[in-house]
């Protein structure tokens, strides 16, 4: 792509040359610099325009008839304004890098590198844009090493911009604070709703219907081979057995998503249900479940896990990826977040 206005003066420049005056290619030298300006610095675009005009006045020497002022005054000026659009060009995409780096450097504060294992439980996460030069969102995820165990946090918020940025910024960091001190996630979770309501309360009213939110919270105690799953308003988690077994764990009973504890009382139920080693754990925002195939079709993800229980987290999210975008046909219509999860099988200690 880039030699491509080479090309383009090489094929017109032999065309001009090999056919009759009468067809007058050489007019057609004045889109070489047009194109280079799309692609090349300001230098090598004025280059190739003057190359251009000396193109022209050597045909002239061969075919006096071509009208060659008027192409050259052409080319001339067309160079001229290619230069001044390869100048734009470029401070545009020096500020667009810059603005890139902002949103890396916030994506990377809003969700940071996961630990890959912390003891005998292994950590895998993915993130996906729904918009391929999207940085951030509204989807959201977090760990944290506790005296509890391994408390995990995914969610999502119902809205789209920089609102919801903020109102899943606040969530996190609230987690973070307070992952390590409440005694349960009930606890936990009463301090999520009242970040993100005083989140909501301090932003205009226009977008306070933004920042309701769905979460999931899971524990998992070190020494213990159970999970505990507090689900408010979250798609469920998808549990790989390792004998084999696939089980998606409905809540057994509705608890309150975040921001609506006003609306509908704080109402937090947690479930208890095995996690031994050899079992994973699959955690995702409504944007893989709500993957629609071209008949509008739902992605029958547990379906797919049956098909991929063996799998290692890495593995399953990278297959997971690569079958959402061929179910999507190669269009996520969402953002979309995911953690595996695995408890390793663990020796037992030298007596």
């Amino acid at each position: 792509m880039l030699l491509s206005p080479v090309i383009v003066t090489l094929v017109i420049t032999a065309l001009a040359a090999s056919t009759p005056r009468e067809i007058a290619f050489s007019r057609l030298l004045t889109a070489a610099p047009a194109l280079a300006a799309a692609l090349w610095p300001v230098l090598p675009t004025v280059l190739l325009g003057v190359f251009c005009l000396l193109v022209m006045i050597s045909l002239s020497f061969f075919y006096p008839d071509l009208g060659t002022p008027y192409t050259a005054a052409a080319i001339g000026a067309v160079t001229a304004a290619a230069a001044y659009a390869s100048h734009l060009r470029l401070q545009r995409e020096e500020t667009l890098f810059q603005v890139r780096l902002v949103a890396d450097a916030a994506q990377q504060v809003l969700l940071r590198p996961l630990p890959h294992r912390v003891h005998s439980i292994e950590i895998e996460s993915i993130y996906l844009a729904a918009q391929e030069q999207a940085r951030i969102g509204g989807d959201f995820y977090e760990a944290a090493d506790t005296p509890y165990g391994i408390r995990l946090l995914i969610g999502d918020v119902r809205g789209k911009g920089l609102s919801a940025v903020g109102a899943a910024s606040a969530v996190i960091n609230c987690f973070r604070e307070n992952a390590y001190d409440q005694p349960d996630l009930r606890a936990l979770v009463r301090r999520l709703q009242t970040t993100i309501s005083r989140y909501s309360a301090s932003v205009p009213a226009d977008d306070q219907a933004e920042h309701f939110a769905t979460a999931l919270l899971a524990e998992i105690p070190y020494d213990a081979g159970h999970v505990n799953i507090l689900n408010c308003g979250h798609p469920p988690p998808v549990f790989l057995r390792g004998g084999g077994e696939v089980q998606v764990l409905e809540p057994t009973l509705t608890s309150t998503p975040l921001n609506l504890a006003a609306l509908l009382g704080h109402h937090y139920h947690v479930d208890t249900v095995a996690f031994l080693p050899g079992d994973q754990m699959l955690l995702c925002t409504d944007g893989v479940t709500e993957t629609r195939d071209g008949a509008g079709r739902f992605f029958p993800l547990a379906d797919w896990a049956r098909l991929h229980r063996r799998t290692p987290p890495r593995q399953l999210l990278d297959g997971l990826h690569k079958d959402l975008l061929h179910y999507a046909r190669g269009h996520l219509d969402d953002d979309i977040a995911a953690l595996a999860v695995r408890r390793r099988y663990t020796p037992l200690p030298d007596r």
